[in-house]
């Protein structure tokens, strides 16, 4: 038993969740930046250039629709290689992008890419971690994209204020496309699709064949979750400007980062000892109140406890919910419950900005933020109803 648990910090453990801790960095970076570059490039309306920027996670969205059949048909190691070879060359190509519509499509492209990269990088965790440690690893693993999302938007705005030209942004991220893409190679898991493949080549087109049921009630809640986070993501640095706090808005992710850092290994361990829902209560409540901060912020103070509270609620919200998918889904469609988790939330993600920008102009971001409160404390409905009670009755039975 001892020596099952020490085989959780393997290379290619550490080697996956490098890849994924690189292609994550590279769309935070561009997620907080993405927007202004429209607007000064090409002079986009606040709602192009939410849509700019969230088009990215659409194209993720449909990249992932199909990855979970693929990896079932080609096994997960063959689709990490086509994410990481088209996510490369599509960062590359933002030099190309000389109008709106080309950078609209660059942005879909190089979503569908990362939608394949991710989905087959998670898959790869959940086939190499021990059961009995599920949740512990995969908390660990989702660390790789919780570092990416402070590094990320932090190297961005310091990029977009030491350097006038948005094309110092685009060398950084394509040298770290070519890293990562390099850093495939040195993966040594084996590539075998085993039942999935089986399985898929038996039965014909099925809504089955790319959604796992089993993952859609948790994936929902986490729909509706990346719904509230997105405005932060994507319109911070236009918030920040507005409040005249754009150093805090710049150190707003790193102590996102450092409470998550702090706080998952015990939340991953915790999921896997007394179950789901001892953790997504108060994560969610403590989101809420992150999210009520942060709408009323006016000083440093308030801004960074915003960045506090979120970075333990909703980050840790999203890796054990993840855990959830994969726990209800049997070893053979592990793929498919990576790909369905991640279509729903990242639906979230991608709609949030482009339909909360129609509603900056008029309301304001501290309004829509304030909005966003409430749709926190109905996503803890949804996890009780879709989730939570039926985890409540399989404790109280085992008991």
């Amino acid at each position: 038993m001892e020596a099952t648990r020490h085989k959780l910090w393997t290379k290619d453990f550490l080697i996956v969740s490098l890849i994924n801790f690189t292609i994550t960095l590279i769309f935070y970076l561009l997620m907080v930046t993405i927007a202004g570059y429209a607007v000064e490039q090409f002079g986009a309306s606040t709602s192009t250039a939410g849509l700019v920027s969230s088009i990215f996670i659409i194209g993720t969205l449909f990249g992932r629709l199909g990855t979970g059949r693929i990896i079932g048909d080609w096994g997960s190691k063959k689709t990490l290689f086509c994410g990481l070879l088209l996510f490369m060359l599509s960062t590359m190509s933002y030099f190309l992008a000389g109008n709106l519509p080309l950078l609209m499509l660059n942005r879909l492209v190089q979503g569908i890419a990362l939608g394949v990269a991710s989905t087959a990088t998670g898959t790869i965790i959940a086939q190499i971690l021990p059961a009995d440690r599920r949740g512990e690893g995969i908390g660990y693993y989702s660390l790789s994209a919780i570092l990416a999302t402070a590094i990320g938007p932090f190297v961005g705005i310091l990029l977009t204020q030491l350097f006038a030209d948005y094309r110092m942004i685009f060398a950084v991220d394509s040298v770290l496309a070519i890293i990562c893409f390099m850093m495939y190679f040195i993966v040594t898991v084996p590539d075998s699709p085993n039942k999935a493949k089986d399985l898929a080549a038996k039965i014909g087109f099925k809504v089955s064949n790319f959604i796992e049921m089993r993952a859609v009630p948790i994936a929902f809640v986490a729909l509706v979750i990346g719904f509230a986070y997105s405005g932060v993501m994507s319109f911070m640095t236009f918030y920040a400007k507005e409040l005249d706090l754009v150093t805090a808005g710049s150190y707003f992710f790193i102590v996102y980062a450092i409470v998550i850092l702090a706080t998952r290994p015990f939340t991953g361990k915790l999921l896997d000892a007394r179950g789901a829902n001892i953790v997504i209560y108060p994560c969610l409540v403590l989101f809420a109140i992150g999210m009520y901060a942060f709408s009323a912020a006016t000083s440093t103070v308030v801004f960074l406890i915003a960045a506090a509270c979120i970075g333990v609620g909703y980050g840790n919200f999203n890796s054990v919910a993840q855990a959830i998918a994969i726990k209800v889904t049997p070893n053979e469609r592990l793929g498919l419950a990576t790909s369905t988790y991640f279509i729903l939330y990242d639906l979230g993600l991608g709609v949030g900005p482009y339909f909360l920008g129609f509603f900056a102009p008029t309301i304001g971001y501290s309004a829509i933020f304030l909005t966003m409160v409430f749709v926190i404390l109905l996503s803890i409905v949804l996890y009780y109803f879709l989730y939570g009670k039926y985890e409540n009755l399989k404790q109280a039975n085992i008991s």
